[in-house]
Formats: structure tokens, C-alpha cells, sequence
């Protein structure tokens, strides 16, 4: 009688190399996002981070140089508080904040409406029209406050006077100064918020806007059901970028105004930079500074919190 012979399978020994058996290897890759983010992170912590920190500790001194600082506690930031001169500072601040910030997303989003397409000549002109972007906040400021002279000869005034108006005072008025300011700045950002906006207009799905023309649809509802709806992220990104340069606005003030005539376009960063070089006050300066870095951290975890609760619906 013939016996079946089952096979059973043996293990075999590990191989073994030369020095003992082999080890997996480690992938490298946790490491390598790490070793390219380094540069960006030392620059951070150097320049950003650690001048952030330095400045919270001094605004709990007076801040006396080759005499030794002196500690103030809460001192520097109630006198912040009681200070009618930052107070006025403050609502420059907000109220350029909140105009620029509004103009440069309207104008942004009309000209990605306007330009967002994949034709030679749109991307032509639109890159013409985001020049202002890319051009230094200096020169900029350099260019219109050359423009805008408030005499007769001024290079705006002359034209007016073509048309019959008057020669208008545009930065020398306290009455005008922060609103021409603001004019400067739509100008400047409303191209940069352009590109963000057709980014996101470029990612809406097409067969969105087909079923709603189906629908029949008209262009205004459809860009209020589909567009305003879709572009919600993307506007919250630019809203929170434009309160974040907003309140720390500082160049083209220094530049074109100097923070007058008569303080009328004081921000809080021209404020603090005349405290600190001109006072010789580094401490009271960093305690308002403190401040202004805190009212950006709220503000924009505010605005994150309410894009989430609105995600949802």
C-alpha cells in the first residue's frame, strides 16, 4: 500500500551578511521635510520669533540704556491704555484696516472676474495689472506722493485742472490724508488678492455653472449660488492676510504722510517706531507692540472660528 508523503515547509535561516543578520533599514524620509524646513525655521526663530519674545519682557521694564532696566510691571500697558495720543492711533489703524481691507477684496474679486480665463491676451494683461504687487511699498509710496502734490503743478492736480477742478489738498489735509492714503493701498493689494481670487475660481468644477444654466440661471445667480459659496475658504485666507497687513500698516504712511499733517494718519506701528527712536521709551513701545500682536492673534483665530462654525452649512 503506497504511503502520500506530505511536504511540510521549513523556515529557513535568516541570511546572514557579514557582520550578522541583516536589519531593515531606516526610510529617511520623516527626516528629509525636516532638514529642508530647517533654513526657513532658523530664519523664523532668529528674525520673527525670538524679537517677538525679547519684546514681550521688555515692555515689563523701563527700558534705560547703560543705566540698567528698571522693572514696570503693568505700567507700560496702562499707560497704553490711558494714552489718548494711541487711542487715536488705534482708530486710524481700524479704520484703514477695515476700508482697505474691503476695497482691496472688492476690486480683487472684480478684476478675477474679469481676467480669470486661460486666453493669451487675459494672461497678458493680467499680468500687467499685477505689477503694483510686486513693485516695493517704497517706491510705490515715492511714485503717488509725487503725483498727488498738493499744488497746482502736482501731476493729479494738474489734470484735474484740465477738467475744471480745483487743486485738492490729497496728503497735506488732515481732512483727506488717510483717505488717499487708503486709496494708495486698494491700489496696491487688489492685485495680489486678484491672483488668490482666481486660484480659487480656477478650482470651481465647470459642471456647476452648466446644471445651474440648465436651471436657467442667470449670471448674478449663479455667481451668487455657485461662485460666493465656492470662493468661501479662499475669501477667508484673504480676509485674514488683509487684517494682518492692515493693522501693522506702516510704510506707506512714513512715506508719503510721516504720520500727519497733525497726526491724522498716526498708525499704531508709526507710533510705536516714533516712541522708540524718537522718545528713546523701547519699553512703553514693546508694550504697545504686545498689544498689537495680540489683537492680531484674536482676530485671526476669531475669524478662523467663525469659517468653521459656517463650514458646516
Amino acid at each position: 500500500m503506497a504511503v502520500a508523503r506530505t511536504t511540510v515547509p521549513v523556515a529557513l535561516p535568516a541570511q546572514r551578511g557579514r557582520d550578522g543578520p541583516t536589519r531593515p533599514r531606516r526610510r529617511p524620509g520623516r527626516l528629509v521635510p525636516w532638514l529642508f524646513l530647517a533654513p526657513a525655521l532658523a530664519f523664523f526663530t532668529l528674525f520673527k520669533f525670538w524679537p517677538s519674545i525679547e519684546g514681550l519682557y521688555l515692555s515689563l521694564f523701563h527700558v534705560r540704556p547703560y543705566l540698567g532696566d528698571q522693572w514696570a510691571g503693568p505700567g507700560n500697558f496702562t499707560r497704553a491704555y490711558d494714552n489718548p495720543d494711541l487711542r487715536a492711533a488705534v482708530w486710524h489703524t481700524v479704520l484703514d484696516a477695515g476700508i482697505q481691507v474691503a476695497g482691496s477684496m472688492l476690486v480683487g474679486f472684480l478684476l478675477a472676474l474679469l481676467l480669470e480665463g486661460p486666453a493669451r491676451h487675459v494672461r497678458i494683461l493680467r499680468t500687467a495689472v499685477f505689477l503694483p504687487a510686486v513693485t516695493a511699498m517704497v517706491a510705490v509710496a515715492e511714485l503717488w506722493g509725487a503725483l498727488l502734490f498738493p499744488g497746482r503743478y502736482g501731476a493729479v492736480n494738474s489734470l484735474l485742472g484740465q477738467l475744471g477742478v480745483g487743486p485738492l489738498p490729497f496728503l497735506s489735509s488732515p481732512d483727506s490724508a488717510l483717505w488717499t492714503v487708503m486709496l494708495v493701498q486698494i491700489w496696491k493689494h487688489a492685485p495680489y488678492d486678484m491672483v488668490i481670487f482666481i486660484a480659487g475660481l480656477v478650482g470651481i468644477d465647470r459642471q456647476l455653472y452648466e446644471a445651474a444654466s440648465i436651471d436657467g440661471a442667470n449670471a448674478w445667480q449663479r455667481l451668487r449660488a455657485v461662485t460666493l459659496p465656492a470662493l468661501r475658504p479662499i475669501t477667508t485666507i484673504v480676509l485674514i492676510l488683509g487684517l494682518i497687513r492692515g493693522l501693522r500698516v506702516f510704510t506707506e504712511i512714513y512715506v508719503l504722510t510721516h504720520g500727519g499733517p497733525g497726526g491724522a494718519t498716526e498708525s499704531v506701528v508709526t507710533y510705536t517706531y516714533r516712541t522708540t527712536v524718537i522718545d528713546n521709551d523701547a519699553g512703553y513701545a514693546a508694550a504697545v507692540s504686545t498689544l498689537l500682536l495680540a489683537t492680531t492673534i484674536v482676530l485671526t483665530v476669531l475669524t478662523l472660528w467663525w469659517r468653521n462654525r459656517r463650514e458646516p452649512e
